[in-house]
């Protein structure tokens, strides 16, 4: 059953819809590899995938060929899968989040289509993608992305599971869908993939005091389907690896959220104004989407006990998640990401409530930011940094004047249509245009990640590299240039986050920067990766070595004379990489 709001405008025809959704499909996944991979969590997961692909192993985790338990596979196996089926790349290895992305948007819509109808259900899909945290995020190859993916569809199946109009048949088969999802998120980033539902679930029937409620949720069955789902791979991986269970469950949990052992520091706000530019083109809804979790807008009563209300569980999967990761000591960006689907859902029924009049006071608001963006972007081009110089800056303020341009003619649109169209395609209009600026936004962001990425000294070091040649990390760990060059380094003297598996498996790293020193000078040829700093403290202790590329981050040097200068004197011999894609 659905809400009584009333529907004041036709809509648009299916024509329009399918058009518009292969529309968003195209740019949705045709942008995928307009970027090259930024460091550290772009990098390291392609990364790995890349080592899963080339050994076959899917069981022990490994980066850079050292143990890596931080994270579940599942995220891994879908990029391993990407491919398998299209070869190793930027766009496959970002496959995994824009998949998540998109399947997180389509369980959210089925969710509204079932409690509020199919006019809401669209406008949830709108919703999703015009909030900035939800599009860049399906376009960053991060685990947060698959497991926000994953967790909307628990809390999309959970709601159509406890639709008073559910067959028994069709809850237990929604349960068991949010149990599997459940699973799956597990299986994507830890225990954090039931404790978040959880925790919503415990806070709502506390709330509503509907403790009937547990037990419609199959309990019994539904924890076996997620046991089927996650058991397999923790047993196996424990069984090649018995450090496993303690450091994945004890470090990586228990740890990482009660403590600073990570060094991801941030206030109890930490969160507050990611969630503002998450949410920013709808924040003038706020007052209505609480109006509407107040009203209990999709209640109903069943055949018995109290009526489920969506809205409220909404605003309490919203609130549980936000409030957990800010009490965490552990913080980052991404960590907030799976908040947006049951916002989404809050701003769909507000939309489906709003009058013509307070709906043009939204688009008028963002008719400002649009100016004040395009106007931002001459200031854009005059700055300057260390690691990007101002040219850097003149060339990604074009992608920030068209971006907001865009936006602009988004709203001037919009404004034109709710005069002669009615609200729903005004609201299309608000919504793509936002969607659009923000993915412009993000392929402008391509003018700093290329340098950031390393791919411009690929071809200078694919020159000079073997494939028998050592390949050192000297006192870094690049997150990037191993993706791009297909192999691993052997890590020394700083093992970074590798210092679990450096434990673990002691011999493939050199400890200190003395061994490494003699090692360079045993005749072997090999090339090293290192921080300036590292490098200016070699060069200064006389250490031969000859530079094969280098940027604003890093040197890529030799232990031997290059072919081009055979007689010029190491370190001195530093020749900018040509800086052109491989």
């Amino acid at each position: 059953m659905r809400s009584s709001s009333p529907v004041r405008d036709a809509g648009l025809p299916m024509g329009v819809i399918a058009l518009v959704a292969i529309a968003v499909l195209l740019v949705w996944f045709g942008t995928l590899d307009a970027r090259h991979l930024l460091r550290p969590d772009e990098g390291r997961y392609a990364e790995i995938a890349r080592e899963m692909f080339r050994s076959g192993d899917w069981i022990t985790i490994r980066y850079n060929g050292y143990k890596y338990f931080e994270k579940p596979p599942f995220h891994l196996w879908v990029t391993t899968l990407g491919y398998e089926l299209f070869g190793v790349g930027d766009w496959q290895a970002r496959l995994a989040v824009a998949l998540s992305g998109i399947a997180g948007i389509g369980a959210m819509m089925l969710a509204a289509s079932r409690w509020y109808g199919c006019r809401v259900a669209l406008l949830t899909g709108l919703a999703m993608l015009a909030m900035p945290m939800w599009s860049v995020a399906g376009h960053f190859n991060s685990l947060d992305m698959t497991l926000s993916g994953a967790l909307a569809g628990v809390l999309a199946f959970m709601l159509l599971a406890q639709h008073p109009d559910a067959t028994p048949a069709a809850r237990r088969g929604w349960m068991l869908a949010c149990w599997v999802a459940m699973g799956v998120a597990i299986l994507t980033k830890g225990l954090v993939g039931i404790a978040l539902p959880g925790l919503a679930l415990v806070v709502y029937t506390l709330v509503t005091r509907d403790f009937g409620l547990w037990r419609r949720l199959h309990l019994v069955t539904g924890i076996a389907a997620m046991l089927v789902v996650t058991v397999p791979w923790f047993w196996l991986v424990s069984a090649r690896n018995p450090e496993f269970p303690h450091f994945f469950f004890i470090h990586e949990h228990w740890e990482r959220y009660t403590s600073t052992v990570h060094a991801r520091k941030g206030s109890i706000w930490y969160f507050v104004p990611l969630l503002l530019a998450g949410l920013l083109p709808w924040l003038g809804l706020t007052p209505r989407m609480w109006t509407v979790v107040r009203e209990r807008a999709g209640a109903v009563r069943g055949a018995g006990g109290k009526p489920f209300q969506p809205a409220l569980m909404c605003l309490i999967w919203f609130a549980a998640i936000f409030a957990f990761f800010s009490l965490s000591s552990s913080k980052l960006p991404g960590y907030i990401v799976p908040v947006f689907p049951a916002l989404a859902l809050l701003v769909a029924v507000a939309l489906d409530q709003i009058n013509e009049k307070s709906w043009n006071r939204q688009i008028n608001a963002l008719l400002v930011l649009a100016v004040v963006g395009v106007a931002a972007a001459p200031y854009v081009a005059t700055l300057s940094r260390d690691s990007n110089p101002n040219e850097v800056f003149r060339a990604f303020a074009v992608y920030v004047g068209v971006a907001f341009a865009v936006l602009l003619a988004g709203m001037l649109l919009a404004r034109r249509l709710l005069r002669t169209h009615g609200l729903l395609p005004s609201i299309a209009a608000f919504a793509l245009s936002m969607f659009l600026t923000c993915t412009i936004g993000l392929l402008g962001h391509e003018v700093m990640g290329r340098r950031a990425s390393g791919v411009d000294m690929v071809p200078a070091i694919n020159a000079v590299l073997k494939p028998d040649m050592p390949l050192y990390g000297v006192g870094m760990l690049d997150h990037t240039l191993p993706f791009y060059l297909g192999r691993t380094l052997t890590i020394v003297a700083e093992p970074d986050e590798l210092e679990f598996g450096a434990k673990q498996e002691p011999k493939k790293w050199i400890p200190t920067m003395e061994a490494f020193v003699a090692k360079w000078r045993d005749g072997q040829p090999a090339l090293g990766i290192m921080g300036l700093h590292t490098f200016d403290a070699l060069t200064a202790q006389q250490v031969p070595m000859y530079v094969v590329a280098r940027d604003g981050r890093r040197v890529v040097v030799s232990n031997f004379p290059l072919p081009s200068s055979p007689s010029s004197h190491p370190a001195a011999s530093a020749t900018p990489a040509p800086r052109t894609a491989p």
